[in-house]
């Protein structure tokens, strides 16, 4: 594939000193209609990248959509994992990048490259992330932090959305990308959002840490006979 016109012949990457992360109607009751993946999943995802947007000092905006009718409230685990997270409320606009505040703050962020994700994948991810890249920014399009209410909708948007130079990305890879070496002082913290992202990771890090504990436990005993 091509690189996208928007990032001008550079690699599209994510830079994560200047990259904004932009989680859109994650909401109670939008959550139920999701049918193209668990929305457990989904949930969990959202949750992981606010978390990875913590660590990398990133700006992280939420919105949600007439969260007061049947969409139901924004779920508290991103403000949790991000208590930095700066909240827009819309007055009924289906495309969050058609409120005026929402675009302010983006646009206050300085950043050039939005990691957006958000329910359902069809609107509330594809009609912001293709505006915006008409706007001049870099997307990148996580769409299993995403979810939509069926698996052809979900393939329908995402041939969309790369017509529209977006980059769609799962949530591992974001991570990945942002976290980009293990040689960090919180590898740890970075380990714990891969478990929440895929939990059969957690299997592995059990399994190094009893490596770990048989090889100290192997050098205790060879230095007291020696």
């Amino acid at each position: 594939m091509s690189t996208p016109a928007n990032f001008n012949g550079a690699r599209p990457v994510i830079d994560p000193d200047n990259a904004a992360m932009l989680l859109i109607d994650h909401q109670s009751g939008l959550f139920q209609i999701i049918g193209d993946m668990p929305f457990t999943s989904v949930r969990a995802h959202a949750t992981a990248l606010a978390k990875m947007a913590t660590l990398a000092k990133m700006p992280v905006i939420t919105t949600a959509s007439v969260p007061q009718g049947p969409n139901g409230p924004l779920i508290p685990e991103i403000h949790d994992a991000a208590p930095h997270a700066q909240y827009v409320a819309r007055r009924g606009e289906i495309n969050a990048w058609d409120n005026p505040e929402f675009v302010a703050a983006v646009k206050a962020t300085g950043r050039s490259q939005l990691i957006i994700a958000g329910t359902i994948t069809s609107v509330c991810m594809a009609f912001p992330s293709i505006a915006a890249v008409a706007d001049g920014y870099q997307v990148f399009a996580v769409v299993d932090a995403s979810g939509t209410y069926s698996k052809m909708a979900e393939e329908i948007t995402l041939a969309r959305v790369l017509q529209a130079g977006v980059v769609p990305m799962d949530t591992a890879a974001v991570a990945s990308e942002i976290q980009r070496t293990w040689n960090r002082e919180d590898a740890q913290q970075w380990a714990a959002i891969y478990t929440q992202i895929f939990p059969n990771y957690q299997l592995l890090i059990e399994s190094y840490q009893k490596a770990q504990d048989v090889q100290k436990n192997h050098e205790q005993l060879d230095s007291q006979r020696s």
